[in-house]
């Protein structure tokens, strides 16, 4: 049976359902914190496309179109109508299984259809995050006795909805009265939060100072005739003692962390600054002080809630700053839970110094991650939730259910450590019409955990990042989908995709995404959160804690990732590139076990790295599965820097490699790809895919022509590497696009203006992976020498050049590109300076090629570039640089005549 993915799939809805509401999958997302997830719109097309049929009745076809398109519109829309048709399809049930689930938003999109849905991950954290969107929800609790806490006429819409309120409710009231010794109310009212910072001792005059970035607590609103707050150090220099002073207006000092320079040039990192004695301590200093664990704890400033000017600060009072001298002696005393020790030792492996930013300042385990009042404040968190799961089920609640309210809170706790810990910051707003403050979180870099010296703990108030707000945002998300149309809960489990607990060809489809190359290390980012939940649910979750790492924290081995940075640079991670490469191509096997024979597996993936494209596509091969349909829709943000900006992403159809394919020749191949690609391009502009995301998308057609055959040999009969097809294919996206540069086609051009008006025309000033411009090349047929002047390295990757580095020596070989070149270059020296090097191009005004380059370099660079601005200032100049050149030529032949006159003398004498 023809699958209808491959044939077919709702790119252009899934691109606008992606976009905003329902189909971006916001709301499911704040359910829990994880790293990655699919839109829901982008989940729940691939899971229709890949169980429904493509009809060989073209009417039928445009049917189940349209179906699925008005199911594109909502959540549930053609709810009951796509349950009957994927009943019909599949007559004993339809199955599918995601291996690499994360949160389970392509099982819930199953489940909700009632499909048999199955969600595989590697990480505990990851399953658990999953049963709380896409198996709980679907289950019936109606026979679960009530909760000894809540009054059973109270049901609303939903018991599961009823039940987390009133256990979510009940936890955060016996944690604010389990802390209340550490947490002292002011006045009658609890503060929203509090400012710290880090001590360290001065290398030159010994006394301690705290590191602070920033003295500004709430920025002034002149609408508002608000002065903000910010505050200052006071020292002693004779005692040795500093006081923070809490006042009106923006601040009258600077922090004691600041960027400085020296001899013109700015230092690595910022330095710190002793108040007492103006010492500097230069990063590296800093670093290791706080590596020798010289690093202490002070509490600079309290937060409160105003009703008029919002969040207001003030000196602690001598109560607050004894209560959180107190938790450092009360922590020592804390039972531990069970076999697991109340504060977290589990170990930081080493290595991760850019997953998790504190242990380059000092921090070993995880339970160095927060000072001690907010790790007494988890541990005792941590204490009420396992607790009162206990008590449920003394109650005669069942295990599940205990499970179940227990995990919820657990997902509360996630992302209220997700707002703690050394890496949350005071985040005051400054805007014309709003200075609202906020808190960042400590993911604000990907999944990496941010560090500060200076960092902000959240109180018992109501404000950001306390258990009330991030409770009500539990309840939000479970109410949206109580109001979801039902299904059948699905099952999620902790296991390896590696190796599948499924029998062979027993599922429907396969429909996955992932993990992509290294843009994400998924365990070592959610450690923290490991460590933590193993405590809270280690009485309705015991197997929960179970791990063979030897440092306690989540497993590695069968990891599917590449270990950003650390693999690269060394030897002791094992998740380098090949072993990505190895375990994906044995994923995919073990997902082409299991499948039926009429089924498909589907995978999803974006990457803008055009070598893990070739190595995906080499693990689908290596695998024995061929693409049958690839379908490219505009699913992320983009915008961000590094690896994971990207906007496109393919979903992509595959079957087991039929045996009896022919063999293809080298030539016949490349002319069905061009042709493939050529069909597929109007579709791609109308779906408004931007021309770096078309060559991504192009890899999906000629993989495809490249899986109907055994091999693909050339003239000699040799065989053919699958990844010489890559570089044609997008070379035939630039050929589709038939561009023009002021109605001259861009392949008119000579070879090296081509290349650099086609980077221009895709990336402009942005910096791109090196690995791009090696692409690019092969695209061009050209060697990277012949370019590398044009695409010099940047940070981080390469960058077209800037007019000012470029040294190109102009005569009348030279490329359009080079003369364009100079000719900005020479912009800054005058008309005399231009007309040199129009002249001696042997090029002129009516070089329709050179100018047609300088319009079109002139438009596509950003407006304050000053190449931009030279382009546009050299087209404007255009006669008078012909003019300037005429001169330079009529003056060179005055020079050469009097030269030939100034000879035939001498042979004269």
């Amino acid at each position: 049976m023809t699958r209808m993915i491959e044939r077919w799939f709702p790119c252009a809805e899934v691109s606008a359902a992606t976009a905003s509401g329902w189909g971006s999958g916001k709301s499911e997302k704040a359910l829990f914190t994880w790293f990655a997830a699919r839109p829901l719109a982008q989940a729940k097309a691939a899971v229709l496309t890949s169980l429904l049929p493509w009809s060989e009745d073209e009417g039928e076809q445009k049917r189940l179109q349209q179906l699925v398109r008005d199911a594109m519109t909502a959540r549930d829309a053609k709810h009951a109508e796509l349950v009957a048709e994927i009943a019909k399809t599949h007559p004993d049930g339809a199955s599918m299984l995601d291996p690499f689930s994360g949160r389970a938003m392509i099982p819930l999109e199953g489940a909700r259809l009632g499909v048999q849905a199955h969600g595989v991950d590697y990480s505990p954290v990851a399953a658990l995050a999953g049963s709380l969107l896409a198996d709980y929800p679907l289950r019936d609790w109606s026979n679960e006795p009530s909760l000894p806490f809540r009054d059973r006429d109270q049901l609303e819409t939903s018991r599961l909805l009823d039940d987390v309120t009133a256990f979510l409710d009940e936890i955060g009231r016996r944690y604010a009265a389990a802390v209340a010794d550490i947490y002292p109310a002011v006045d009658g009212a609890q503060p929203w939060g509090y400012v710290w910072a880090q001590t360290l001792p001065c290398q030159e005059c010994a006394r301690r100072f705290p590191l602070t970035g920033s003295l500004v607590l709430r920025h002034p609103l002149p609408a508002k005739n608000d002065p903000g707050q910010s505050y200052r150090i006071d020292v002693d220099r004779a005692a040795g003692t500093f006081t923070v002073v809490v006042h009106d207006g923006a601040p009258i000092q600077q922090p004691t962390l600041v960027a400085r320079t020296r001899d013109g040039k700015a230092i690595k990192g910022k330095s710190a600054i002793c108040p007492f004695c103006s010492h500097p301590h230069l990063k590296q200093v800093h670093q290791r002080l706080a590596q020798e664990r010289l690093a202490q704890d002070v509490l600079l400033v309290a937060a409160d809630l105003d009703p008029k000017v919002g969040k207001v600060f003030r000196q602690p009072t001598d109560e607050e700053r004894a209560a959180a001298d107190l938790a450092s002696k009360l922590l020592a005393e804390e039972p531990s839970f069970g076999w697991i020790p109340a504060v977290p030792d589990e170990g930081i492996p080493v290595g991760n110094s850019d997953t998790v930013r504190a242990s380059v300042y000092g921090a070993r385990t995880y339970g160095d991650l927060c000072n001690a009042r907010q790790t007494l404040g988890f541990v005792r968190l941590a204490r009420v939730i396992a607790d009162t799961a206990t008590e449920l089920k003394a109650h005669g609640i069942s295990d599940d259910y205990a499970a179940a309210l227990a995990g919820y809170a657990g997902s509360v706790f996630v992302r209220k450590i997700k707002r703690s810990t050394r890496g949350t910051a005071l985040l005051p707003h400054n805007h014309a019409t709003s200075n609202r403050v906020q808190t960042n979180h400590i993911f604000q870099n990907e999944a990496s955990l941010s560090f500060g010296y200076d960092y902000f703990e959240t109180g018992l108030g109501d404000g950001p990042g306390t258990w009330p707000s991030l409770a009500d945002d539990t309840v939000t998300v479970i109410r949206n989908q109580a109001a979801r149309a039902v299904g059948r809960p699905a099952n999620l489990q902790r296991g390896s995709a590696l190796s599948l607990p499924f029998r062979d060809s027993s599922l429907s489809a396969v429909v996955t995404d992932p993990p992509y190359d290294d843009m994400i290390d998924y365990s070592d980012a959610s450690d923290l959160f490991y460590v933590w939940l193993k405590r809270a649910l280690h009485t309705t979750a015991p197997s929960f804690a179970i791990t063979s790492h030897p440092q306690g924290v989540q497993e590695k081995a069968d990891e599917v990732i590449v270990k950003r940075f650390r693999a690269w640079k060394t030897d002791t991670d094992h998740r380098t590139r090949e072993h990505y490469d190895s375990s994906i191509a044995k994923a995919f096997s073990e997902a082409r076990r299991v499948v039926r024979d009429d089924g498909v597996v589907t995978i999803v993936f974006g990457h803008g790295d055009p070598e893990v494209w070739q190595r995906l596509l080499g693990a689908i091969n290596q695998a024995q599965l061929v693409l049958t349909g690839s379908w490219p829709a505009k699913t992320e943000a983009g915008g961000g820097a590094g690896a994971a900006n990207i906007v496109t992403t393919l979903t992509m159809s595959c079957r087991p490699a039929p045996p009896e394919r022919p063999s293809g020749r080298k030539g016949a191949v490349e002319a069905e790809i061009k042709t493939e690609i050529k069909r597929r391009y109007p579709d791609w502009e109308r779906w408004g895919l931007a021309p770096a995301d078309m060559l991504m998308a192009a890899a999906g057609p000629a993989m495809e022509v490249v899986g109907r055959y055994r091999e693909v040999l050339d003239s000699r009969g040799e065989p053919v590497d699958i990844y010489t097809f890559l570089p044609l294919a997008r070379a035939a996206v630039q050929e589709a696009m038939a561009v023009e540069i002021d109605h001259h086609p861009l392949e008119t051009f000579d070879a090296r203006t081509r290349f650099a008006l086609w980077w221009v025309r895709l990336y402009g000033r942005q910096v791109q992976a090196k690995s791009e411009l090696r692409w690019q090349t092969l695209a061009s047929s050209m060697d990277l020498a012949e370019v590398r002047d044009l695409v010099p390295n940047a940070s981080k990757g390469v960058r077209f050049t800037a007019a000012q580095q470029f040294n190109a020596r102009i005569n009348g070989e030279s490329a359009v590109i080079d003369v364009a070149l100079a000719l900005a270059t020479a912009s800054e020296d005058g008309l005399a300076a231009m007309g040199e090097v129009l002249a001696t191009s042997g090029r002129g005004a009516d070089d329709a090629y050179l100018w047609a380059a300088v319009q079109f370099l002139a438009d596509r660079l950003p407006d304050s570039d000053p190449d931009a601005i030279a382009f546009s200032r050299v087209r404007r100049a255009r006669d008078g640089i012909a003019n300037a050149a005429e001169l330079v030529i009529a003056g060179d032949e005055v020079r050469q005549q009097r030269q030939l006159d100034e000879d035939s003398q001498m042979r004269l004498l």
